[in-house]
């Protein structure tokens, strides 16, 4: 009987541990980005948010927060951005 009693609640304490989770995946965000190069870095910014939003909208999903956005100038003078954001579907 006290084995029985052990194993209720290790199932009861399993499906509220596992009801706790349910709400964390249904939101299901992903940290989206897009790249872009272009001659000025103003350029390369502007492609790299619109690859962003382009992947944003391919996948379904609505922003969520700031873009985070990083350059870079390589020797053949050209910059290269990366543009991140949250998205959630």
């Amino acid at each position: 009987m006290k084995i029985r009693t052990v194993l209720i609640q290790g199932v009861a304490a399993a499906a509220i541990i596992a009801a706790g989770a349910l709400p964390a995946a249904a939101a299901k965000c992903v940290k989206a980005g897009g790249q872009g190069t272009g001659i000025t870095p103003e350029i390369a910014k502007t492609m790299s948010t619109i690859a962003l939003a382009n992947a944003i909208t391919n996948m379904g999903a609505k922003a969520s927060g700031k873009i985070s956005t990083t350059c870079e100038t390589t020797a053949f003078v050209v910059s290269t951005c990366t543009s991140y954001q949250r998205a959630c579907k």
